[in-house]
C-alpha cells in the first residue's frame, strides 16, 4: 500500500487576499507570535495581574509591553552591533545568531556590574573591564545616547 501524507490549512482569506503559499507561510509565522506572546507573558512575569483595581491590571500589560520592546530592540541593536565589531570584541556566542531569547538578553545585557560617573557636568558609565559584553554594551549605549542628524535619538 503506498503511502499518502496531504496538509491542509483552511483559512477565511478569500483567494485573491492570498496564494496557497502565503497562507502556509503565515501559518508559520503563527509559531513566532506565540513565542513571543509565551516570552512576554513569563520573562516579564506578566502571568497573573497583581491587583484587584481594574485601572492597575490595565497599566501592567501596557507597562510590561513598552519594555519587551525596549528590550528587543537593545537585543536587535545589540546584535548589529556586535557585527560591526573586532572578533576580539564580540560578544561571547557559542554560534551566530538573529534572535535571542528575552530572558539572555535581561541577563546578558541588563545585569551587568556599573559604576555611575559624574565628570564635568554630564554622567556616565564605568563597566568592569573584564567584562565580555563591556564592548557590545558601550556600543549600544552610544547609539542610545548620541542624538541622530535629525536630532530624534535613536535610530536603529
Amino acid at each position: 500500500m503506498p503511502e499518502v501524507e496531504i496538509d491542509t490549512w483552511w483559512t477565511s482569506l478569500g483567494p485573491r487576499t492570498a496564494s496557497a503559499e502565503e497562507v502556509i507561510e503565515l501559518y508559520h509565522q503563527h509559531g513566532t507570535s506565540e513565542q513571543f506572546h509565551s516570552e512576554l507573558k513569563t520573562e516579564m512575569d506578566l502571568e497573573r495581574l497583581p491587583s484587584g483595581k481594574f485601572a492597575t491590571n490595565a497599566l501592567m500589560p501596557a507597562l510590561g509591553q513598552a519594555a519587551y520592546n525596549v528590550l528587543r530592540l537593545c537585543d536587535e541593536v545589540a546584535l548589529s552591533e556586535n557585527r560591526r565589531l573586532p572578533r576580539s570584541e564580540k560578544m561571547p556566542l557559542s554560534q551566530p545568531i538573529t534572535l535571542r531569547r528575552l530572558w539572555s538578553v535581561i541577563q546578558d545585557l541588563m545585569y551587568l556590574a556599573a559604576r555611575l560617573i559624574r565628570h564635568a557636568r554630564r554622567f556616565g558609565l564605568g563597566l568592569w573591564r573584564d567584562n565580555p559584553w563591556r564592548f557590545v554594551w558601550q556600543r549600544l549605549y552610544h547609539r542610545f545616547t548620541q542624538p541622530t542628524a535629525a536630532g530624534t535619538g535613536c535610530s536603529p
